[in-house]
């Protein structure tokens, strides 16, 4: 071989081998076989799985699209009414069958109309009816348990609402895909569009966009403007929180960022001017409407049943579905004889037609709730003139404070936590206080000295708790709230049925004059678990709620002991001296008809006023709010049918006794047994004098609260009567005495307390 024929063979062998290695040799550490995980999982075996999957879920998707078959209307999309009974049967109202009336889409604004489609689904008009992205999340979100299925279109909205359920299954979810896809295929996007807007639940009753408009806004669709649909299509996401008319302030900056969010992708889609953009403001709805036969107090029992079943873990859509046959525990006749008695003895003095006259005419507002201590029944309940003059009932609402009807509370935590005053001794109805007004607590890192009702001072120098809770006396519980803790009190407040909301005073001695917010189904059911000699009682309206898939019984209204039944007894006894007493603040209500407790309660800046008393049948609460019709701000009820101040003695104890004759007539009134009763042993205070005015009284121009004069003591000067002009007489110092040997203050019992 030549030299020429070596050097090419020579060059064809460089070209075969690999660079940086001969021909034939072996890299170093190689053996020239796989080892270990390499031999088994190789890209082209991990890619050919994947596609291997993926071909497999196609094919699947493919024969499911062949196998599911667009199904008819679900049952849901024909709406039933709901049927609410009394207690014996009867039938108290019809919550009127599905509230929708469907449009064309032509019906329909274009502005409203991409609205929608702006904060739901920007792809609509372009995409196939499904975003598998978002349908793949929702499945994974489901599948985990980390929530509700997202992701879903306006198509897949369209189909759940029409052809399937609420329900979050994986199961349903991949049915509505499949038929979405198939309603893609089958109808136009505008065809779609319209029947998703006909079948969105918008809150208040209202299904479909005609619906909501008029829920609203009170126009039809065809009306709504730009800044109307905006909202709509903000709230579908979440109606019953998402409604402005009764959304937390937390709630409404939620709603409004999302009614941003709505226009600025207008924006970004070309369907709306950046310029006009910067001038839409929200257009706050309208109050809402009641639906058609709930007049009278019908609507504010269906608001508190329903609230009741929503409580009890029944979501508020699934309410408003209809098919619910409701037997709430009110008793007909309980439940005239209230509204007779808050017609008789309040609305009938009001002049509510004179708008600029007398404003605070306008302003009351009156709730109550009446139960069975030994049931927890909610027998009766009243929430207001009707629902198109005040929406919420009053009888629910907790935006105001309970005032007085607070003390009996801390007198039972003092009772059951062993407690002692400053000098050691028990506290008991028996024990000794100093009634001075403005007196300093002691004791407390926080100064509190709070003033007495017209700044009276009390005993010379002390006074019994038992006379303090007859005449209300605020000096007396401000203390006694520190020797007992006031975090001891708020643990005694919850367990007998009081909510913790935001906004309670921690710690602080003010809480004492009932300085948290509550309502009267829960004031109702403190006081009747003193009634039920310390087993709570938790009021409650349904009797039963019954619907074809299910029905729900009441949690158990009667529950364990909250308080020991000696603490109980004792502070019913204490209650019963607050009427008997001739000077106690509820001695309004006294009968020979029936045995009665109670406590009145009267707010700061005189903004409402409580009467919480029960017989041993029956604890009722009535209260009356001062709120401004249009503002709903808190206003002051002094001079409501041209009286001076009002407070728990005036028309709440007025209403509570009128009701209550009523409501046992013909019963065996009973007597309360109070077998353990502790009243303490009987301290000697060095006292000889009854309640004088402070030298500078703060209130002494302040009237009281009556349409009836009080009984004049047989040595007291005249005692003064309510006067149109809202001024009294200085009160006489002149002592007089009670039959319990108490110190009767010289003012007329009606003159309300803190």
């Amino acid at each position: 071989m030549g030299r020429a024929e070596v050097r090419k063979a020579q060059q064809r062998g460089a070209r075969r081998a690999p660079s940086g290695r001969a021909k034939g040799t072996k890299e170093s550490g190689s053996t020239g076989k796989r080892t270990g995980i390499r031999r088994f999982f190789t890209w082209k075996k991990v890619l050919g799985t994947f596609f291997g999957l993926a071909l497999l879920g196609m094919g699947a998707l493919v024969a499911l699209y062949f196998y599911v078959e667009e199904p008819d209307p679900n049952k849901q999309a024909l709406q039933q009414s709901n049927v609410y009974k009394y207690a014996d049967g009867s039938i108290m109202a019809s919550k009127g069958k599905v509230n929708r009336e469907i449009l064309r889409i032509d019906k329909i604004p274009m502005d409203v109309q991409e609205a929608f489609i702006a904060i739901e689904n920007k792809s609509f008009r372009n995409d196939q009816g499904v975003d598998f992205k978002g349908l793949a999340r929702g499945l994974w979100n489901t599948a985990t348990g980390r929530g509700k299925a997202g992701g879903s279109t306006i198509t897949q909205q369209y189909v759940k609402n029409y052809y399937l359920t609420q329900d979050q299954t994986a199961s349903r979810k991949l049915k509505e895909l499949v038929i979405s896809l198939k309603v893609d295929q089958r109808m136009k996007k505008p065809e779609i569009l319209a029947g998703y807007l006909n079948t969105s639940y918008f809150g208040r009753g209202a299904y479909g966009i005609q619906a909501a408009a008029q829920a609203y806004y009170g126009v039809d669709a065809g009306q709504l403007t730009l800044e109307q649909g905006a909202y709509l299509a903000t709230l579908v996401q979440a109606p019953s929180q998402y409604d402005w008319s009764t959304a937390s302030d937390e709630t409404k900056k939620r709603i409004t960022i999302r009614y941003q969010a709505t226009l600025t992708n207008m924006v970004d889609m070309g369907k709306l001017d950046e310029a006009k953009r910067a001038t839409v403001k929200m257009p706050e709805p309208i109050p809402p409407q009641p639906p058609m036969g709930m007049d009278g107090q019908k609507g504010y029992l269906v608001q508190a049943a329903e609230a009741e079943l929503n409580a009890q873990g029944v979501e508020k859509k699934l309410i408003d579905a209809g098919g619910w046959t409701f037997t709430l525990n009110i008793d007909p006749k309980k439940q005239e004889a209230l509204e007779k008695a808050v017609q008789d003895e309040l609305e009938s003095k009001l002049d509510r037609k004179d708008t600029k006259g007398k404003p605070q005419d306008q302003s009351v507002q009156a709730g109550a709730t009446s139960v069975d201590p030994k049931t927890g029944a909610i027998v009766a309940m009243y929430g207001g003139t009707s629902l198109k003059d005040h929406w919420s009932s009053n009888a629910l609402r907790k935006d105001y404070q309970p005032g007085s009807t607070f003390k009996p509370v801390v007198l039972a935590s003092g009772l059951e936590n062993g407690s002692k005053t400053q000098d050691g001794k028990p506290i008991t109805p028996n024990a000794l206080y100093d009634g001075t007004s403005k007196r300093p607590v002691v004791g407390s890192d926080i100064p509190f000295a709070p003033q007495n009702q017209e700044d009276r001072n009390f005993g010379t120098p002390m006074m019994t708790v038992q006379e303090a809770t007859n005449f209300s006396v605020n000096s007396v519980y401000a203390q006694m709230i520190v020797d007992v803790e006031p975090s001891n009190v708020k643990k005694t407040a919850l367990a007998l049925g009081m909510k913790d909301r935001e906004g309670w005073p921690e710690d602080k001695p003010a809480m004492s004059l009932g300085t948290m917010s509550a309502n009267t189904v829960e004031m109702a059911g403190v006081y009747a678990t003193f009634d039920n000699h310390g087993k709570k009682v938790t009021p409650s309206i349904i009797k039963k709620a019954e619907h074809k898939d299910r029905v729900v019984e009441p949690a158990q209204p009667i529950g364990a002991q909250a308080i020991s039944r000696q603490t109980a007894d004792t502070v019913t006894k204490v209650l019963t001296g607050v009427v008997n007493d001739e000077g106690g603040s509820g001695n309004k209500v006294r009968s020979s008809s029936y045995e009665a407790a109670g406590k009145t309660g009267t707010t700061e800046n005189n903004v409402s006023g409580w009467f919480s008393g029960f017989t041993p049948e029956l604890v009722t609460v009535v209260a009356i709010f001062g709120e401004e019709p249009v503002t709903a701000k808190q206003v002051t009820l002094t001079g409501t049918a041209g009286l001076g101040r009002l407070g728990g003695s005036s028309f709440p104890a007025s209403i509570w006794k009128a009701y209550t004759l009523a409501a046992l007539k013909g019963g065996n009134a009973g007597k309360f047994q109070l077998s353990e009763a502790e009243m303490g042993a009987v301290q000697t205070p060095s006292r000889s004098a009854s309640p004088t005015p402070s030298p500078t009284p703060s209130q002494s121009s302040s009237a009281p609260a009556a349409s009836t004069s009080p009984t004049p003591s047989p040595t007291a000067s005249p005692t003064p009567t309510a006067t149109k002009s809202g001024t009294t007489p200085s009160p006489s110092p002149t002592p007089t005495t009670t039959k319990t040997g108490a110190p009767k203050p010289p003012d007329p019992p009606l003159i309300p307390e803190h």
